[in-house]
């Protein structure tokens, strides 16, 4: 595949501002803005979480923001960041009202995927049986207004390695529902990317590139939220990953990218923008060097 036929998708948290996932979370930056600054950095897809779509919809109207979308060339949008939804009582009505919201606004606005996950709050002992089947119910509401769902494996929660969410996943077993792979979580989980091409193609739903340091800062959820870097600045193998993830098969229709940074987050849009996307560009070059190299060389 040519580089320049890859999609590329801001996750929220990119292109948010000055917020992160432990503080009040809607961007200072409008959905238009963001969308704009988005489009003519070349990126193809934006993830929004439900709450900053709900404020931008309560402001302007959903119909504006479908026209936002469509007019600054946004193929795929990404939803986020549903928890709970496996679980009971007020958690799961939380959990649903939130589920309704995404489903809802999804349904009008074209939305390719719901990135789910289990809540870092939850650390009870993991019920994959039950977590499956409300995955899968959950899959079969995304499936009729065209989404797929991807679980996202993350070291901190119940769901930490891949065999984990294929415990959830494959019992689920429903075409439009698989697996979110970060890098971030990847290598902080210790999970080698040799282990990625065990995986069934079709339960890879999605994939998230950023980098990081060697390094632990803090713990790992400060680690997440307050140190990511631009893909290449950091200390992942960040073009290793993506060789594995399409050794694997994966057939998605774009790769997003996800930078939490107390640093990055203090740019100016249009610099983020910019730097955030080139940045995951090179990477897809340098996998390209690489695969020049090992058919030159015969290894």
């Amino acid at each position: 595949m040519n580089t320049s036929d890859i999609d590329l998708l801001a996750a929220y948290w990119t292109l948010a501002g000055d917020v992160d996932p432990l503080r009040p979370s809607i961007s200072p930056y409008s959905l238009q803005a963001r969308v704009e600054a988005a489009s003519r950095a070349g990126w193809r897809g934006i993830g929004v979480i439900h709450e900053d779509l709900a404020a931008t919809i309560d402001q302007v109207g959903i119909d504006t923001v479908k026209h936002i979308l469509e007019d600054n060339g946004i193929r795929h949008l990404e939803l986020e960041f549903l928890v709970d939804w496996y679980r009971d009582g007020t958690q799961r009505e939380v959990s649903d009202r939130a589920r309704r919201a995404i489903l809802e606004f999804g349904a009008r606005l074209g939305m390719k995927n719901v990135k789910v996950a289990a809540s870092v709050l939850d650390q009870r002992a993991p019920d994959f049986t039950r977590m499956a089947d409300e995955f899968a119910k959950l899959c079969q509401e995304a499936a009729a207004v065209g989404s797929n769902v991807s679980l996202e494996v993350m070291p901190f929660s119940i769901v930490r390695t891949l065999e984990d969410g294929l415990a959830v996943v494959q019992q689920a077993n429903q075409p439009n529902g698989g697996l979110l792979l970060d890098i971030w979580h990847i290598v902080r989980g210790g999970i080698d990317f040799g282990e990625i091409a065990k995986l069934p193609s079709h339960f890879i739903k999605g994939v998230e590139l950023d980098d990081a340091s060697s390094t632990i800062e803090g713990t790992l959820l400060e680690d997440t939220v307050f140190r990511r870097k631009l893909c290449g600045e950091g200390d992942f193998d960040t073009p290793g990953f993506i060789e594995a993830i399409q050794d694997a098969g994966f057939g998605g229709e774009w790769y997003g990218v996800e930078i939490i940074s107390t640093e990055l987050r203090k740019l100016p849009l249009e610099e983020m923008a910019t730097r955030a996307f080139d940045t995951t560009r090179q990477q897809f070059l340098e996998v390209a060097a690489r695969k020049n190299k090992a058919a030159l060389t015969g290894r």
